[in-house]
């Protein structure tokens, strides 16, 4: 197995099913022709007749042809390459790699297939799919709370080394707020979409209740609590300070990430974002056992988490800058220690409004979104490339198209969502896919080739466009 730092310096190229792994060349290709990069039909993991007509249908629709390419190849990426379907116990189970790493992340696979659930009703297949997905990720939850990378089986990994309580069954095991977020808002949605409560069984509850306890635990009022790592690295970021602990924290209703969505270490444990976003799947929860489960006390506890965390928020997550008035900080630590920054991975400050965490129009979420975009932001980048933020996880000086969807999904500026556009198609570098980043100013020089999220998002990117506003895909 690999991990994800292994791939920073990977780009590459594939032509006729050929990879050239680590060479990021201009394509070879005729670009009056954009030949689908898509598996052949007997090689691809998962078929869906709603999803290759909404292809069809979409393509129809855009008068760029490198767009509709990258489109037709983006969108079903997901679908072709990374689903590991199969019935277990008369239950559908659903494993979805990250691609170029053989692991299944909760933040990842919940994301990877997130584009996918308007179609469900249309086609069973699909909707099966979809429920194998929260199956698997409930199973994973119940393995350990803490992980937020499992493997297909009890096969071991890489980090079994790690001086923390791995498992078998894990790939790793980094503690990230969100990595329990974002499967409850893929069972919401779902739940929402079709109407099925057929995931909802005893092993969900106990799943979801399980979720409540890790939240509470990581608010550390009693302690430090049971999660700690360590990782004999030379990567500052892959490991945790304190003993294994972190950084230190002063309990204030705000719940810790030891680490980012983006799998490095926070510098300070209360990651704002993440914690406006378990506020959110909180409510989802109340609601789903009031109106599925009956429990009106489970019901009532995640909400009187949620209420305690968002107030916490409202007086530890913004503060007072010196050109833009109020904003969100990416962290803080109870203390008064705040960090001014954003991480592209999501949930970040920029995708809050996409993960409906607040209104695009909030008055603090717009003057953050200024200094994001300013040269105060010490990972916005700008270039001949294009601009836009990156992380500390790829370095100085790399974009991460996944920042650039995030700044289409919440902008409310149709100037501004085509530049998004333009730039995004000009990234892919004559590969037909996204990539986790790119140089600010040479997209051939780029970061992993095969980055499924990545991928599907920008399908769900322009099916939004399409939907919402199709004259801005004749860029």
């Amino acid at each position: 197995m690999t991990s994800r730092r292994d791939f920073l310096k990977l780009g590459g190229l594939t032509i006729a099913g050929l990879s050239f792994p680590g060479v990021s060349l201009p394509s070879i290709l005729d670009q009056n022709e954009f030949i689908s990069k898509r598996p052949k039909l007997s090689e691809r993991k998962f078929s869906s007749a709603a999803v290759e007509e909404k292809i069809l249908e979409v393509k129809k629709g855009i008068k760029n042809k490198e767009l509709a390419w990258i489109f037709e190849n983006c969108y079903p990426n997901t679908l072709d390459t990374t689903v590991n379907f199969q019935m277990i116990d008369g239950k559908p189970d659903t494993f979805v790699i990250t691609g170029d790493i053989n692991a299944m992340w909760l933040r990842d696979s919940s994301a990877q297939v997130w584009p996918y659930l308007p179609l469900a009703n249309k086609d069973k297949k699909l909707k099966e799919l979809l429920a194998g997905v929260i199956n698997r990720q409930t199973k994973c939850i119940l393995i350990d709370p803490y992980a937020n990378a499992f493997n297909f089986g009890p096969t071991g990994s890489e980090f079994d080394k790690d001086l923390t309580e791995m498992k078998p069954e894990l790939h790793e095991r980094k503690w990230e707020i969100d990595s329990l977020c974002y499967p409850i808002r893929l069972a919401y949605g779902y739940w929402k979409t079709t109407g099925d409560v057929s995931c909802f069984d005893e092993n969900w509850q106990k799943a979801m209740k399980l979720v409540l306890k890790t939240f509470k635990q990581q608010q550390r009022k009693q302690g430090e609590g049971p999660y700690k790592f360590q990782r004999i690295t030379a990567w500052q970021s892959d490991t945790l300070a304190g003993g294994g602990y972190g950084n230190p924290i002063k309990p204030v209703g705000l719940i810790c990430s030891m680490f980012r969505p983006s799998d490095d270490a926070a510098i300070f444990p209360f990651l704002i974002p993440s914690n406006y976003f378990a506020v959110k799947v909180l409510t989802y929860l109340e609601e789903m056992f009031n109106k599925i489960i009956g429990d009106n006390d489970f019901a009532s506890q995640y909400s009187s988490l949620a209420d305690e965390v968002n107030n916490a928020l409202q007086n530890y997550a913004s503060e007072d800058h010196l050109q833009f008035g109020k904003i969100f900080s990416y962290e803080a630590d109870g203390f008064g220690n705040q960090l001014f920054i954003d991480d592209t991975n999501v949930p970040s400050l920029l995708s809050l409004p996409y993960l409906e965490c607040m209104s695009k129009d909030d008055p603090v979420y717009q003057n953050t979104r200024k200094f994001l975009f300013s040269d105060n932001d010490p990972y916005f980048f700008k270039g001949k490339a294009g601009e836009g933020i990156g992380s500390a996880h790829t370095g100085l000086g790399k974009i991460w198209p996944i920042s650039l969807m995030m700044q289409a999904f919440t902008s409310t500026n149709d100037e501004e969502i085509s530049s998004c556009l333009k730039t995004l198609v000009k990234s892919n570098a004559g590969t037909g896919f996204m990539h986790e980043s790119f140089d600010k100013d040479d997209s051939k020089k780029f970061t992993r080739k095969w980055f499924a999220w990545a991928n599907t998002l920008f399908g769900e990117l322009i099916l939004k466009l399409y939907n919402e506003k199709p004259e801005l895909l004749n860029i």
